[in-house]
């Protein structure tokens, strides 16, 4: 659900502090555990370590990202992919086809 637009967004006031007067080349990298802290237009250039839950990850906000949470740009989970039997039989017969195309080239370039 949406915040209040009274109240307006959240701003971690403590981390607006530690890039405060400084360069992105002074700060360096910022740990936040603050997923749900909006960037704001003083966060552009300045690259900051987003907790994931089992560590960091990398956040550079650029102006596109002005508005949106810290948390939205490091996923907490790992998509493995769809599937099942049927997905995996298609990708046996798609290594199959391809170890044939390769002996089939081999047996073309020995002729």
């Amino acid at each position: 659900m949406a915040r209040s637009s009274k109240k307006g967004p959240f701003i971690c006031h403590r981390l607006l502090k530690k890039i405060a007067g400084k360069t992105p080349k002074e700060a360096g990298k910022i740990k936040v555990w603050k997923r749900a802290a909006v960037i704001t237009p003083e966060m552009v250039g300045y690259t900051f370590l987003v907790h994931k839950g089992n560590g960091f990850v990398e956040v550079t906000p650029t102006e596109e990202m002005v508005g949106h949470r810290l948390g939205e740009f490091a996923p907490t989970t790992k998509f493995i992919r769809h599937g099942g039997k049927m997905q995996k039989e298609l990708e046996q017969r798609r290594r199959q086809a391809e170890i044939e195309a390769a002996k089939a080239a081999r047996a073309a370039v020995g002729k």
